[in-house]
C-alpha cells in the first residue's frame, strides 16, 4: 500500500502557464492559429488548435525557441473579469472561444487571463505571476495529435500540441529518459520478441496466446485458483452470448449498448457480454438460499467483449475481448464490511505477490446511475467504512462510480513509476432489486442480499501486458515460460545435456536443451534476449566433475556447481514464488 501523495498544485500552475505560452507562441509563429483550448496534464500540458497548416516534427525547435523568447521577456500574467458581452467582442472570429464563453453559466464570473500587452486567453486560471517564474523549468514538445473538438467525433478536428513540462530541466530528462525505457518495456514490442502473444490483421483487438503467453496466462490462473478457493470462492462459467431481455433487466442495455456486440437468434435479439455480472445473478437464482447459505462467493473467468475504437487498442493493455477475473459476493447487509475487508485483503496479497506498490479510490455516485438516494448513501458509507477501519489511506473520486454502485479502485505502480487501475470493488444494491433476488432469514422470511462485484488481476489481458512491461519481460522464475535453456559447448557434451534436461524435467522445470552447431557464445546471447532466468553450460570439464556451470540473470557466474544444489535452489523459487 502507498501513501497518497496530493497533487503538485505550484507544478500544475506552471504547466497551465506553460501552455499559455505556447498558445501565444504560436500565434506568432501562425497568425491564423485558432486557439481553443490548454489545459495542464499529468506529464505536461497541450492546446488544441485550428491551423490549416500541419505542426509537423521539424517545427518543434522553432516553437520551443518562440516560448524561450517569450519566457526570458519576463512577461506578467494579468487577470481580468469581464462582461459576457465584453469577452465575446474580445474573441470575435473565434467560433470555439465564443462557444465557451456562451455556455459558461450566468451566475459564473468570467475571466481573462493577459500575458504581456499582446496575448489574452479565456481561463479561469491560477497562473505564475511572471514568466521569470518559468525560466528554469524543463519543457519539450513531443507529439502532435488529431482530436475532435469538444471530443465531439461530429465536429471538426483540431491539432493538439503536446508538451512535457517539470520543474527543472534534469526532471525533465529523468522523464524523457523513462519514456525511452517505455518504448523498450513495452508489451507489443516484448510480447513479439517473446513469442508471447500475437494480433492479426483479421482480428483487430482480438489477442492470439502463443506457446509462451499460454504458459504464463495458465500459471496465473491456477494461482488465481489456489487463493480463491483457500478464500472460500466457488468457480462457475456462464454463457458468452445472452438475451437482449437480461440486459435490459441488469440496466446494461441502457447504459452501455454502444459497447455491445449484438446478433439475432431466431429473431430474438441477443448481446455477447461485455459483463460477467448477470450471468452470475442467474446462478444465484438458480436455487433458494437461506441465511445459512451466505455470504456466497462466486468466482468466474469469463470472456467478455467490448466494442473499443480503432485508435485506443494498444497490444494487451486496450482489447476488444478479454478475460475478467470475476467474483460476485452474495451477502447479508450485515456481512458487507467484513466481505469487503476480505477482498481488499486477497488484492493485497496478489499485488504484494508481484511487488506492486498500489493507490486507493473511492469513486462515488455518477450522473447517469440508478437507484435510490437512500440506497446510494447506505452503499458509498460501507466502502468508507471499511477503508477507514482498515486505516487505508484513499482519494475519492467525485461522480466516477458504476451506473448501478460506488467502487473501491485500486491502481497499482510498475518499475517505471506508471500507475494502472486493476483491482475493483463495488458494492451494488441495484441488481438484486431489478432481479429480484432473495433469500430465507433467520424470521423465515424473505430477504433481499446485497452484492459485491470485484476483480482483482482486472483481467488476464491487461495484467499481463503490465507484468510484461514490469519486469521488462524477464519474469520471475515461477512465471518464465522457459526457466532454464542447458548449452552444450561441444557436440561431446549435447548427451550430458540431455541428461540433466531429463533430470530437470523430471521435477516439471521448464527446461529446453540447444544442441545446435553454433557457436556458445552465439547460444548465451539468444537465451539472454529470451530473457531466460538460468542458463546452464556443459563442456568436457562439466562431464568428468559430473558438474554443471551456471549463468543467471543479473550477472550471476558460477562453474563447479553440482545439479541437486541447482534442483534445490529453483524448486524453491518456484514453490516460493520468489520475485
Amino acid at each position: 500500500m502507498e501513501k497518497i501523495e496530493k497533487k503538485d498544485e505550484k507544478l500544475m500552475m506552471m504547466r497551465h502557464s506553460l501552455a499559455h505560452v505556447l498558445a501565444k507562441a504560436l500565434m506568432q509563429l501562425y497568425p491564423k492559429t485558432k486557439l481553443t483550448i490548454g489545459p495542464a496534464i499529468d506529464d505536461g500540458f497541450y492546446y488544441d488548435i485550428d491551423l490549416q497548416r500541419p505542426i509537423t516534427p521539424d517545427d518543434y525547435a522553432s516553437i520551443e525557441k518562440k516560448m524561450k523568447e517569450i519566457i526570458n521577456k519576463g512577461e506578467e500574467f494579468k487577470r481580468e473579469v469581464v462582461s459576457r458581452e465584453q469577452a465575446l467582442k474580445i474573441f470575435k472570429g473565434n467560433e470555439y472561444k465564443e462557444e465557451l464563453v456562451r455556455d459558461l453559466p450566468e451566475n459564473e464570473e468570467i475571466s481573462l487571463y493577459y500575458l504581456g500587452n499582446d496575448f489574452v486567453d479565456l481561463c479561469r486560471g491560477p497562473h505564475v505571476s511572471s514568466t521569470r517564474e518559468l525560466q528554469n523549468v524543463g519543457f519539450k514538445i513531443h507529439a502532435v495529435n488529431g482530436a475532435y473538438w469538444r471530443g465531439n467525433e461530429k465536429n471538426k478536428m483540431l491539432q493538439r500540441v503536446y508538451a512535457y513540462g517539470f520543474k527543472t530541466k534534469s526532471d525533465l530528462a529523468q522523464h524523457i529518459a523513462l519514456i525511452e525505457e517505455a518504448k523498450k518495456r513495452d508489451n507489443r514490442k516484448l510480447g513479439k520478441e517473446l513469442n508471447l502473444f500475437m494480433i492479426s490483421p483479421e482480428g483487430p483487438g482480438f489477442p492470439f496466446y502463443l506457446p509462451n503467453g499460454m504458459i504464463v496466462r495458465n500459471l496465473l490462473i491456477d494461482y488465481w485458483r489456489e487463493i480463491h478457493t483457500k478464500a472460500g470462492y466457488v468457480e462457475i462459467s456462464t454463457p458468452i452470448m445472452l438475451s437482449q431481455h437480461l440486459w435490459e433487466t441488469s440496466g446494461h442495455w441502457d447504459h452501455y449498448k454502444n459497447n455491445m456486440y449484438t446478433t439475432k437468434i431466431d429473431d430474438t435479439l441477443f448481446a455477447i457480454k461485455p459483463m460477467n455480472c448477470p450471468g452470475g445473478i442467474l446462478v444465484y437464482k438458480n436455487s433458494p438460499h437461506s441465511y445459512r447459505d451466505l455470504p456466497m462467493r462466486v468466482g468466474e473467468l469469463g470472456l467478455v467483449h467490448r466494442h473499443e475504437k480503432s485508435g485506443e487498442l494498444g497490444g494487451l493493455l486496450r482489447v476488444r475481448c478479454f478475460t475478467q477475473d470475476d467474483a460476485h459476493i452474495f451477502m447479508m447487509p450485515s456481512q458487507i464490511k467484513e466481505e469487503i475487508k476480505n477482498v481488499v485483503k486477497l488484492i493485497n496479497e496478489v499485488y504484494s505477490l508481484f511487488g506492486f506498490s498500489y493507490f486507493v479510490e473511492l469513486s462515488t455516485r455518477p450522473e447517469n446511475s440508478m437507484g435510490s438516494d437512500e440506497d446510494w448513501e447506505l452503499a458509498t458509507d460501507a466502502l468508507k467504512n471499511a477503508l477507514d477501519e482498515m486505516n487505508l489511506d484513499y482519494i475519492v473520486n467525485e461522480g466516477d462510480g458504476a451506473f448501478y454502485g460506488p467502487k473501491i479502485d485500486f491502481h497499482l505502480k510498475d518499475a517505471l513509476g506508471r500507475t494502472w487501475q486493476c483491482g475493483t470493488i463495488q458494492l451494488d444494491f441495484q441488481l438484486p432489486q431489478r432481479f429480484e433476488l432473495e433469500y430465507t432469514g433467520e424470521d423465515g422470511a424473505k430477504h433481499q442480499p446485497i452484492m459485491i462485484h470485484r476483480v482483482v488481476y482486472g483481467s488476464m489481458e491487461r495484467f499481463m501486458g503490465i507484468l510484461i512491461e514490469h519486469f521488462a519481460g524477464a519474469f520471475p522464475v515461477w512465471l518464465a515460460p522457459e526457466q532454464v535453456r542447458i548449452l552444450p559447448i561441444t557436440d561431446r557434451a549435447n548427451e550430458y545435456g540431455k541428461e540433466i534436461l531429463n533430470e530437470l524435467k523430471k521435477l516439471n522445470i521448464r527446461a529446453t536443451l540447444d544442441d545446435r552447431n553454433e557457436k556458445v557464445g552465439y547460444k548465451i546471447r539468444e537465451a539472454a534476449s529470451m530473457k531466460i532466468p538460468y542458463q546452464i553450460i556443459v563442456g568436457d570439464e562439466e562431464i568428468v566433475s559430473k558438474t554443471i556451470s551456471l549463468r543467471g540473470r543479473g550477472n550471476e557466474n558460477k562453474s563447479g556447481l553440482k545439479l541437486a544444489d541447482f534442483v534445490e535452489r529453483i524448486l524453491e523459487e518456484i514453490k516460493t514464488r520468489k520475485i
